[in-house]
């Protein structure tokens, strides 16, 4: 980018900001708008309130205001978010992803802080955690929604609740719950998904799966390898329940001969620095179990291995009918990592964990402005690329290198004998994703 380029970003910003006008009912707080985000895209090594002002010569109190108390409509500007990227952004190949984050903090004052499994330091730490939506279309990505997990020893002190602004309606959700919620307020806002994906967190809840095809929502999603069902329907005994238990589909896959009898199909699934990167594919129709203990309507089994005798296995349910190439599920699903290079650019770029209030509302508000800038950058970034093709040669957050495509393109030639799916691949290689980074973490088995 050329520094002409780079001057003519914040003319643009304005206009972008513009859009957002009746979200703030007062002019000095619709200027504040302004300041905040351009604080959140400068290069300030910490974006939270106080250094922002700073940066831009006005009281710190002024910012602290606009994140807790002034009045201006911090939901209309998420619904017009997601209007935005509807409307701009729409793609026939779209993927929604749905994961959540957590963000270490200190002390126990900030809105759902407690010792609970972090995923940014991967461990047990004292920190918040937030549950998001993804879109990813083409080289296109960004945060859609999000909203605090509330843990249930916080919902049990509802005075220490009210201390931090929350809401008596907000309660303990299971995070399924919440992710189910962001989805069909997307869906409600015009944002159509060809596919949703998550990870074994939300893909282990019967019920979340249920609703979603239910909903009409073509899915993928990973599931634990203790997920039980069956291959074959079984046979309801006198008590109408199933004369065979159900099995954990890691059992299946080692001993059910519809998968054990049938050859490992290789699929090229992503390009890194090091070549393409290939995983063995099986998969048969399965009968899942509810939590009724019945099976459900039959869905799509897909069991994937990074390597000829690896250990590392991933399953995979899918709504997806019979028609449609397993190439086309697999694509789906190992479109996650887009979700993490969202969380990691907002986390080393924009300020993302960088809040240090201590109000509820303060936390939504910070967290959608921060969104609202990553849009803004997504934006200007597919427009550039439209402009000038071509890698850039700059590193990503944090220095990290360049990835290549994340592609299916069907069976590695020369590798194993084509499966139920073999032969000519009907789904080409996806276009590459010049410059698009994969998020560093510090367990690559559970990367995307």
């Amino acid at each position: 980018m050329g520094a002409d380029e780079v001057r003519r970003l914040g003319p643009r910003l304005g206009q972008f900001l513009s859009r957002f006008d009746d979200c703030f009912p007062r002019s000095d707080t619709r200027a504040h708008l302004s300041t905040y985000v351009r604080g959140l895209l400068s290069d300030l090594p910490r974006k939270s309130v106080e250094p922002i002002a700073l940066e831009a010569a006005v009281p710190p109190r002024t910012l602290q205001q606009l994140l807790s108390l002034l009045d201006w409509d911090h939901d209309r500007l998420r619904d017009r978010t997601q209007r935005v990227v509807a409307r701009d952004h729409a793609c026939p190949h779209s993927v929604g992803i749905l994961d959540d984050t957590g963000c270490p903090k200190k002390g126990d004052k900030t809105p759902g802080v407690q010792r609970q499994y972090c995923g940014a330091s991967g461990k047990i730490d004292n920190c918040v955690i937030t549950v998001h939506l993804a879109y990813a279309a083409a080289d296109f990505h960004c945060l859609l929604d999000g909203d605090l997990y509330l843990p249930e020893g916080w919902d049990g002190d509802r005075p220490r609740c009210r201390a931090a602004g929350i809401p008596d309606a907000v309660v303990y959700r299971p995070k399924w719950e919440i992710a189910l919620e962001l989805w069909q307020r997307a869906r409600a806002n015009g944002v159509t998904f060809a596919w949703l994906t998550f990870d074994e967190g939300y893909g282990g809840k019967p019920e979340l799966l249920r609703r979603l095809h239910k909903g009409g929502q073509r899915f993928v999603g990973e599931v634990p390898a203790t997920f039980t069902g069956w291959l074959r329907p079984p046979r309801p005994g006198r008590t109408l329940r199933p004369t065979r238990p159900a099995r954990a589909v890691a059992d299946l896959a080692r001993y059910g001969p519809a998968l054990r009898d049938q050859p490992w199909v290789a699929y090229r699934v992503k390009d890194g620095q090091k070549g393409p990167m290939a995983w063995e594919v099986k998969e048969a129709r399965l009968y899942a179990r509810t939590e009724d203990g019945d099976p459900a309507w039959p869905w799509r089994l897909v069991v994937a291995r990074n390597a000829p005798g690896s250990s590392e296995v991933k399953y995979f349910v899918s709504n997806a009918g019979a028609e449609v190439p397993v190439t086309q599920v697999l694509l789906a699903a190992f479109t996650r990592w887009r979700q993490e290079r969202c969380f990691e650019d907002e986390k080393t770029e924009l300020g993302f964990d960088h809040y240090e209030g201590r109000s509820y509302k303060g936390l939504l508000r910070h967290r959608r402005l921060t969104a609202l800038a990553h849009l803004f950058c997504g934006r200007e970034k597919e427009r550039l690329r439209g402009e000038k093709p071509g890698g850039d040669g700059v590193p990503g957050a944090r220095g990290a290198e360049r990835a290549g495509a994340v592609v299916v393109d069907g069976p590695v030639r020369g590798g194993p004998a084509a499966g139920a799916h073999g032969g000519e691949d009907p789904v080409r290689a996806a276009e590459e994703r010049r410059g698009a980074g994969r998020p560093r973490e510090a367990n690559a088995a559970q990367a995307a």
